[in-house]
């Protein structure tokens, strides 16, 4: 598990380095346009949604160890032709080979956390997963921004160049882990998951609960995610008013929340039920977007604004570390012992899905329709809330309330142990 956390860790830092930067180093750097830049975002992100419908399959049948060895070799490829691309197709190609890597990573690191975790063990995985991707993000991008300059396209090729190392890293980390055989994880072995076997699509498809969580991971991930550097940024700066500086201030606060509060919330999430968990970050993030709103629609003047947009990040960061260590984990307790790497891959999909839907939706309504955009995003929160508390419904005690679960279990081994020893007597 050290392993494959430091190897997570080290990727997210490599890709820190340079996704902040894409966009200005194909349009200005290149001198491609925005027209380049902005097909080499579309493309990074179709090469994902391309990827990921196979990527379960190959998960279950071959385990996720190749695959993540794979994909980290696959990235690495197109980060260093990313950093020596000339021409439009050339940084297309680049970004689809960067996206597609990338993509993959995702549902095998997951599968691995499965695979190495019991089930009271889980939570804080996922947690500490999370907690190690948003510090190599955030390191990863205060270094990048000190070594980038537009004049120099050489700062440019050394940022993919260490990340394509950071890739490599992760790689050659990933082949040294032997993956143990637990209790939890039964038959989860390479081989075992027929195409058309238990947890197949349309096993998959059949599955009231984790079509319901799909659902509500959609909603989670356009109302938040999909809006962060897309609808939610071009309201702030259109309505609110704020300086362009101010949004780097808000996905700072937004990162240190996460970083703070990620094993401080750790307890509550831990003995509560999850999908109770999940509703109260909709109400959350509802007082999110109420505050957003405030800031544009309000009349506190331009400090009070910035006050209340950087809050709003703080906000969406709070309920992020609480979904971390609970939707992760639910995922898994769904998925059939044979089909984990199926259903990490069918919920990455899903997120990608939101990820490219949420700027084209939310981009022109934060920027022109600025109160219709804070109701609806209000609205899209609220959602969560419900559609987490109707999922709770059809989980049982043990997906819902692990904690609980496993104490209980411990308790009545105490009891038995106790009466058995009182008829020896």
């Amino acid at each position: 598990m050290r392993r494959i956390q430091a190897g997570n860790a080290l990727s997210a830092f490599g890709l820190g380095f340079t996704v902040p930067y894409l966009y200005v180093y194909v349009a200005q750097v290149r001198e491609l346009g925005a027209g380049a830049a902005g097909a080499v975002l579309a493309v990074f992100a179709m090469a994902a949604l391309a990827v990921l419908p196979f990527t379960g399959r190959a998960i279950d049948r071959r385990g996720p160890l190749p695959v993540l060895v794979g994909a980290a070799l696959l990235a690495a490829v197109g980060a260093l032709a990313m950093g020596v691309a000339g021409g439009v197709a050339a940084v297309v190609g680049a970004a689809a080979l960067l996206g597609a890597g990338t993509a993959v990573m995702q549902p095998a690191l997951a599968t691995m956390i499965v695979w190495s975790t019991a089930p009271e063990t889980r939570t804080r995985a996922f947690a500490l997963q999370f907690f190690l991707q948003n510090l190599g993000l955030s390191i990863g991008g205060l270094i990048g921004g000190q070594l980038v300059d537009e004049s120099r396209p050489g700062s440019f090729l050394l940022l993919f160049s260490i990340e394509a190392a950071m890739f490599l890293v992760l790689a050659a980390v990933s082949a040294t882990v032997r993956m143990p055989r637990t209790p939890a994880i039964g038959d989860a072995r390479p081989g075992r998951a027929a195409a058309g076997g238990p947890g197949g699509l349309r096993a998959l498809l059949g599955h009231r609960a984790m079509v319901r969580l799909c659902v509500l991971g959609f909603v989670l991930f356009f109302a938040c995610y999909g809006q962060f550097e897309s609808g939610l940024a071009a309201y702030g700066t259109e309505a609110a008013g704020i300086e362009p500086s101010t949004l780097g201030m808000a996905l700072a606060a937004n990162t240190a929340v996460i970083v703070v509060a990620q094993f401080l919330v750790l307890r509550f999430v831990e003995r509560g039920r999850r999908t109770r968990v999940i509703a109260a970050v909709g109400l959350i993030w509802a007082v999110a977007w109420v505050i957003a709103g405030y800031a544009g629609l309000g009349h506190g003047g331009r400090a009070v604004a910035t006050a209340a947009f950087i809050t709003t990040y703080g906000l969406f960061g709070l309920g992020e570390a609480m979904l971390s260590p609970t939707v992760a984990p639910l995922v898994a307790d769904l998925a059939p012992e044979s089909a984990v790497g199926r259903y990490n891959s069918a919920f990455a999909l899903v997120k990608q899905l939101a990820l490219a839907l949420g700027p084209a939706v939310g981009g022109p309504m934060g920027a022109a329709l600025h109160g219709p955009y804070i109701v609806t995003f209000v609205l899209f929160s609220l959602g969560v809330s419900v559609l987490a508390l109707r999922l709770g419904r059809g989980l049982t005690p043990a997906q819902d309330h692990p904690y609980a679960a496993v104490r209980s279990r411990v308790v009545a081994r105490h009891a038995a142990g106790e009466r058995a020893v009182g008829t020896s007597a």
